[in-house]
């Protein structure tokens, strides 16, 4: 595909200035979703993440157990989407959580920066998913798409696709990384062009993770895309996204920008573990540390 004429066809990035308009629009009208409805919902579309260096067979089946055992300790609040883990961890989460609805993503390709060879994201990805994984997060290769290198980049992004066609793919743009919403609306709309079924904000592993200005361009982005070709890609918040509030907020501009029908686990997520024991927290009214 020439990608770069297929940008062409597209309206250019909103300006820093309308960003940051429709940012503080989202800003007024989040306070009106700061409710217990919305936080529940919020909850269950969370991608309950653990991505460290410290992660073990141990520690991750804790953390998947009670992530299960949520389902009877708070039967009241719909559990979270999936747990997301890196690629080794995938199985010991499927035998953890055996017998619920919980998903298990991995990430892939790479992660968090996306330099490796091909072949090795390929299998990798292969790998998780022969596994048991049942969504796959990747990141697109920053540095081709910074030096204009578009076919590269989203070319990587189809070959990945075909290896994941019979599971859920989420593309993390690294917005942090591109700064700007020129940059941000092209690493979104090759990535949709290539296949993805979400668009991702963030690692999380580099200073700056999602922000509500990235998440506006990415939004666009979607809503765009789903004109001109009526195929809807999902929205993913990741990193950062600490509070009830910040939760409220990206809850906001998905709502004002796309419309109520992607407020679904099949279009919306966000990627944490701090907030979910802020959201539980706020559904309860007092402090709980269940995480």
């Amino acid at each position: 595909m020439e990608y770069l004429t297929k940008l062409q066809e597209y309206a250019p990035a909103p300006t820093v200035e309308e960003v940051a308009e429709k940012v503080a629009a989202a800003r007024a009208a989040a306070k009106a979703n700061e409710t217990t409805d919305v936080y529940k919902f919020c909850y269950s579309i969370i991608d309950l993440t653990t991505l460290a260096c410290t992660d073990s067979v141990e520690s991750v089946t804790r953390f998947a157990r009670r992530a299960a055992e949520f389902y009877i300790d708070y039967p009241h609040i719909p559990n979270v989407a999936s747990i997301c883990v890196y690629p080794p961890f995938v199985e010991t989460v499927g035998l953890a959580v055996d017998g619920t609805p919980m998903r298990i993503t991995s990430v892939s390709g790479g992660f968090p920066a996306s330099q490796t060879f091909l072949e090795v994201k390929v299998l990798e990805t292969a790998m998780a998913i022969e596994n048991g994984a049942d969504e796959i997060d990747i990141v697109i290769n920053v540095g081709e798409l910074l030096e204009g290198r578009l076919d590269e980049m989203a070319s990587e992004i189809e070959v990945l696709r075909e290896e994941a066609s019979d599971v859920v793919l989420k593309v993390i743009i690294e917005s942090g990384a591109l700064k700007t919403p020129e940059l941000i609306r092209k690493a979104s709309l090759l990535s949709m062009m290539a296949g993805t079924d979400f668009v991702k904000t963030s690692t999380g592993k580099i200073d700056i993770a999602a922000t509500p200005e990235a998440a506006v361009v990415m939004c666009e982005a979607i809503r765009d895309y789903y004109e001109k070709t009526g195929r809807k890609v999902g929205f993913k918040a990741a990193g950062g996204v600490r509070t009830a509030e910040d939760a409220a907020l990206y809850y906001t501009i998905v709502e004002q920008t796309l419309g109520k029908e992607w407020l679904t686990p099949e279009l919306f997520r966000i990627g944490a573990s701090s907030v979910a024991n802020n959201l539980i927290s706020a559904i309860e009214g007092k402090e709980i540390k269940y995480f």
